[in-house]
């Protein structure tokens, strides 16, 4: 007993010993690793400058871009910015606990102070280090690192007080008095409309591309199938007799509603509620029943190898608007994005449980049934209820892997509170 208590010690302290050294590797590691990003992010806008916007600053003022291109790096350019700020933040507080190399620190910040002075962002990184640092014991000017080549002299560099960094007031009164200023500046009002007209402007592009990703397909799919591919298929298919039935459904429904003329013959000369007829009109009858039953299911037939090329010819119509629109992409996306943020939390988890409940929720497999049947015989394909039950067992469980893992992966970091929200509907 004592042994095997010994050994589940040993066990238990070398496991400890191992995650130990497992996190004091990753927590040294972090100033360069947050270094290492916040330089990378860097890179990429400086590479941009250099590729789309001759060197220069990303605005419009520096190469004319059309309004949904300069939405799109600006969003690029956003993301980036962001990605340098947190980084750094990240850096400035873990470096005052762990030691990290000179030459590594000059090396990656001469590139980042570059961006964070162009894009006027070094004063809120400032304001968030004074926040931060006030337990470090060395705060670093970034200007200042630029200006010394020389490592050796950064123990020169002194560190400013608390106050100096906060500035007498705080911070956020001045932004208010800046605000305030640019209300009642005489290009506001200008200012105001300018940004009024973009917004419309993005407004009205992104719900006429939705309409026309919508209405293209489906006006496609409508004169295609009247105009060219209905009478291709009639002459391909002449006037054979044979070729009635696409499927054996058909043929069932076909021979199930002539039995019911036949039986609905008898049942009323049973109850003398029709004349009695001869053996050669009862023929002729349901000869001409036969013969229309036929003629019936034969364009139904046609009608459903139609509906397949004019389906393909929509898919194709709709991959070209698709290829054709990218710019207009940006923008819908910007679209929605601003929808989506725009709602409260309770919204946004309504929204969530909705589309959960409809597509991978208890009740969903009935509709899921009716979709693929109908789809089914839209297309002349027979409803087979083998494949419609391993669907049913298969896609939904996977989309809803997918909701869920989107959910703990970016809901968690975009909206907590909606994700806090989510929880306690569900609950």
């Amino acid at each position: 007993m004592k042994d095997s208590f010994a050994k589940t010690a040993k066990l238990l302290q070398r496991k400890l010993k191992q995650y130990l050294r497992s996190f004091n590797h990753w927590f040294v590691g972090t100033p360069e690793r947050a270094l290492l990003e916040a330089h990378q992010a860097a890179q990429r806008i400086k590479n941009i400058e250099m590729q789309y916007f001759d060197s220069k600053k990303i605005s419009s003022e520096s190469v004319k871009y059309t309004e949904n291109v300069m939405s799109y790096w600006q969003v690029y350019l956003d993301k980036n910015l962001t990605i340098i700020r947190i980084r750094l933040a990240e850096f400035q507080l873990s470096r005052g606990i762990v030691n990290m190399s000179n030459s590594i620190l000059l090396e990656n910040l001469k590139v980042i102070d570059e961006v964070v002075e162009k894009y006027a962002i070094k004063n809120e990184l400032i304001n968030n280090k004074g926040l931060l640092l006030t337990s470090q014991p060395l705060p670093i000017n970034l200007s200042e690192i630029n200006k010394q080549p020389d490592s050796s002299n950064i123990k020169d560099i002194k560190a400013t007080s608390p106050s100096q960094k906060l500035g007498i007031f705080p911070s956020s009164i001045g932004r208010t008095v800046n605000r305030i200023k640019a209300d009642f500046a005489p290009e506001a009002e200008e200012e105001f409309v300018r940004k009024h007209r973009i917004s419309r402007n993005r407004t009205k592009t992104a719900l006429r591309f939705l309409i026309a990703l919508i209405v293209v397909p489906l006006l496609t799919q409508y004169l295609s199938k009247q105009l060219l591919v209905t009478s291709i298929v009639e002459k391909v298919r002449g006037d054979s007799k044979t070729q009635i039935f696409i499927n054996d459904k058909m043929e069932k429904q076909a021979l199930q509603e002539f039995n019911n003329f036949e039986q609905k013959m008898r049942f009323e000369y049973l109850l003398n509620q029709a004349p009695p007829l001869s053996s050669e009109v009862i023929k002729e009858k349901i000869k001409d029943k036969a013969i229309e039953i036929a003629n019936n299911f034969r364009i139904e037939t046609s009608n459903a190898i139609s509906n397949v090329f004019a389906d393909l010819i929509s898919l194709i119509s709709f991959g070209v608007v698709i290829a054709m629109s990218k710019r207009e992409i940006v923008t819908v996306k910007s679209f929605i994005d601003n929808i989506v943020y725009g709602l409260s939390d309770s919204a946004k988890a309504f929204l969530i449980i909705l589309f959960t409940d409809i597509f991978v929720g208890f009740h969903s497999p009935h509709g899921w049934e009716v979709i693929l049947e109908k789809l089914a015989e839209h297309l002349g394909l027979p409803a087979s209820r083998n494949v419609i039950f391993l669907f049913i067992a298969t896609f939904p469980v996977i989309l809803n892997t997918i909701v869920k893992y989107w959910i703990f992966r970016y809901l968690s970091r975009l909206s907590p509170s909606a994700l806090a929200t989510l929880k306690e509907m569900d609950e």
